[in-house]
């Protein structure tokens, strides 16, 4: 009786430790990175950071600079059919179009308005910069928040039918919180806008606004109604793409970063500034693999091609993560 009893008390303790997900014999964790499969992708990321972190090895790096950039689009959240920042300003563009006339006989916006996307990708970085301006600026820096807050609410991807902000990638999400579990800072280093991201990438990714790298529009101080307000302007101030983003490495974090993370030839310039500093580096691609669950592009993409980038990650041994074979899943709605 007394060992049935036993056995029984084993068996409810072993029960409540289940649903309360307690770990009362010592404190079991979780394995790191969960929704990527085992191989040398994961391997060597666990490989970096233990190494990194450890008192003990000759690689140690002090907590404070433990920085890692991330690119945005493609590398933390999905990129097609085009960038998620241009669908926003052709909906802005639809938006607005009855306040502009005009737009009905303008390139590139009579092409917005008549589903064009040929002869929009025609007009090239000069029309997309028209439509950048037309419905990123003339508005307050809160007020464009707002808009882009917005946007995120109700806009759903033409595939997937869910809002933007839920394509982000599972595993990466996994290995920020990886990354920050191990005491490192994690920042955003995108070529999109700066303002789009900030309003809404702390809540998805846990990076927080002033962790934010992008390209900027020209901003200036006017008093409304007695109360000082940023102004968006129609002006490029900064580009942070391809070899502007060690520079805007530079002045927003003032540290390289000892690991970063992209998908495409954009973020060679970033990979190879951080690979250039003392120490041990680590540098990653994420490689569109999979049809199937996401896409598959790289060499030939006009969207987050992967030539260059894929050929010097070969040559000097960086980590590329192939997305159908090294992840279980894509999007924690896939979970």
């Amino acid at each position: 009786m007394n060992k049935q009893r036993k056995v029984f008390t084993a068996f409810v303790i072993l029960l409540l430790m289940t649903l309360t997900g307690c770990s009362c014999t010592g404190g079991i964790k979780q394995a790191p990175l969960p929704s990527w499969n085992e191989g040398a992708a994961k391997a060597s990321i666990i490989e970096f950071v233990q190494a990194v972190t450890d008192k003990s090895s000759p690689d140690y790096v002090q907590p404070d600079e433990r920085i890692a950039t991330f690119d945005n689009d493609g590398t933390l959240w999905s990129e097609r059919p085009v960038y998620f920042q241009l669908l926003f300003a052709i909906d802005r563009v639809k938006q607005l179009a009855p306040h502009h006339p005009e737009w009905q006989t303008t390139q590139p916006f009579k092409a917005v308005l008549e589903d064009d996307m040929q002869v929009l990708a025609a007009s090239g970085e000069k029309g997309l910069l028209q439509l950048i301006m037309a419905t990123h600026a003339g508005m307050t820096t809160d007020e464009f928040s707002a808009i882009v807050k917005d946007w995120l609410a109700t806009a759903k991807h033409p595939r997937f039918h869910r809002p933007y902000n839920e394509l982000v990638f599972q595993p990466m999400l996994e290995l920020l919180t990886y990354l920050r579990a191990n005491q490192f800072k994690t920042f955003i280093v995108s070529g999109g806008g700066i303002e789009f991201m900030r309003p809404w990438v702390e809540e998805v990714y846990g990076i927080p606004p002033e962790q934010v790298v992008g390209s900027t529009i020209k901003t200036r101080l006017e008093i409304r109604e007695g109360k000082p307000v940023l102004i968006r302007l129609a002006e490029i101030d900064f580009v942070n793409d391809k070899a502007g983003k060690p520079v805007g490495i530079n002045q927003y974090i003032g540290r390289r970063p000892i690991a970063a993370f992209g998908n495409s030839d954009g973020d060679l310039q970033m990979l190879q500034w951080t690979a250039a500093g003392d120490g041990k580096r680590f540098m990653m691609l994420v490689h569109h693999t999979d049809a199937q669950r996401e896409y598959a592009y790289d060499r030939k993409s006009h969207i987050g091609k992967l030539d260059k980038a894929l050929d010097a990650a070969k040559q000097n041994g960086w980590t590329v993560v192939d997305m159908q074979k090294d992840w279980q899943v894509i999007y924690p709605f896939n979970n």
